[in-house]
Order: structure tokens, then C-alpha cells, then sequence
């Protein structure tokens, strides 16, 4: 979406009103993912591979935790509020946004999401079946051939590292762009849930944040934990 039509969009809309966006798990899931990735890849270029195993785990505890949570969580948060065709995708492109861009994620945003999602998943995957043949083998590489751990090894050490660096970068960039140059408040309702959503989007239903349902995020956080638990125990 270009400056000028952002500009005309806010000037016929008028005054907005705070909208609960992204509920707390959401939240949490996004700073945790953070700061495990981080820790993720420095602990691996620095060859401290029993935290990186541990924080392989966190990262895989989480992204099984978002899969579930994209289909029961918050309504911006939810898999089906972003997912865009290519004609959305096109018209955002061509500074022509749907009033619902401006307030989950926007059609590049969900991009960058499914990206990250998957370059971590294919990432952590293949640790799980990687062995260095020195000191560190992941939990799933005796019940695989020796083609699959030699290609998940090659993969994880080399293009995977480098995609996952190159995506993390590609996103704190994209942000300070949005935040510095076109001026757009991406932090501040990652960390306070609320979004000032102008009067042109209409009525906009906020995400489900009470009690209920950060105990059922609590729960589902729980077993993909165990899940994750389960598979670091299969290393011998």
C-alpha cells in the first residue's frame, strides 16, 4: 500500500477506536519465538549444541503450538484471516488494500508468516534427523536411512542455517522499514494486544482474549511441549 493512499484511507476515516488484535498467546508465542530463534542460531554458530538442541525443542513446542492455535485462536490470529489470494495480494500491491489489511497481518505480512513458519519448521525438522558424526545427532536419526540423515545433515548445516539468518534478518528489516519510513505502529500492539483500527474498516470484530481462552492456549502450549519432550527423549 503506498504513503499517499495509507494517507487518504486515515483522512476519510477520522478518529478510530482501540481493537483488540492480537490476544495475549499470540503475543507470547511471537516474543518466545524471537528470542529462541535467536538463541537457536548463535548457539549453533558457536557450537553449544547442547542448548541449541534445547532451544531446536522450544522453537518445535512452539511452531506445533501455532499450527493449533491458527485454527482455534484469536480472530486475527486464526490461519483464515490471513490467507490471501493473489488478487489480494495484486491490489495491495497496487495501493488499492482492503480496509482488513490495515489490521491483522497485510497480504506481504502473511507471506513473511508462512515463510518463517516453514523455513523453521523444515529447519527443526532436519535437525531432529542430523548427526554431525562427531558429538551431536538428532533424536530421529535411527529411524531413518542413512540417505535421509547425510541430506537432512547437509541441508541443516548449510542452506537451512543460512535461509532461516537470511529470513530473520529480512523481517527485523521489514519492520524497521514500516516503522521508520512509512511510519506504521507494528510494535507497540505486538506487546499491548490493541490496535487503533480506523472508523473506514467498520465494525471490526476483535480477537477472543479473556480467561477461557488463554487457559485453552495454556493447554494446547502443554501438549505440544510433551510432544516436543517426547521426541527429545528418543536421543540416545
Amino acid at each position: 500500500m503506498t504513503d499517499s493512499s495509507v494517507a487518504a484511507l486515515r483522512a476519510a476515516s477520522g478518529p478510530g477506536a482501540r481493537t483488540r488484535v492480537w490476544d495475549l498467546p499470540t503475543r507470547l508465542f511471537h516474543w518466545a519465538l524471537a528470542v529462541a530463534v535467536i538463541g537457536m542460531i548463535g548457539t549453533g554458530l558457536n557450537g553449544a549444541m547442547e542448548w541449541h538442541f534445547r532451544l531446536g525443542y522450544t522453537v518445535l513446542a512452539l511452531l506445533l503450538f501455532r499450527v493449533l492455535w491458527g485454527f482455534v485462536g484469536g480472530r486475527w490470529s486464526r490461519f483464515g484471516a490471513f490467507v490471501y489470494g493473489p488478487g489480494s495480494l495484486a491490489a495491495y500491491l497496487r495501493g488499492r488494500a482492503h480496509p482488513d489489511h490495515l489490521i491483522g497481518h497485510t497480504p506481504l505480512g502473511a507471506l513473511s508468516v508462512f515463510a518463517v513458519l516453514t523455513i523453521l519448521a523444515v529447519q527443526v525438522s532436519t535437525g531432529l534427523m542430523a548427526d554431525d558424526e562427531i558429538s551431536a545427532s538428532g533424536p530421529l536419526t535411527r529411524f531413518v536411512s542413512g540417505e535421509v540423515v547425510s541430506l537432512a545433515t547437509g541441508w541443516h548445516k548449510a542452506q537451512g542455517k543460512w535461509a532461516v539468518i537470511a529470513l530473520v534478518s529480512l523481517h527485523v528489516l521489514a519492520v524497521l522499514f514500516y516503522v521508520l519510513i512509512k511510519r506504521h505502529r507494528l510494535v507497540r500492539p505486538m506487546v499491548t494486544g490493541d490496535k487503533l483500527v480506523s472508523s473506514e474498516s467498520g465494525q471490526v470484530a476483535p480477537s477472543r482474549d479473556d480467561a477461557a481462552s488463554r487457559w485453552l492456549a495454556l493447554i494446547l502450549f502443554a501438549l505440544c511441549a510433551g510432544v516436543a519432550w517426547w521426541i527429545s527423549s528418543l536421543r540416545v
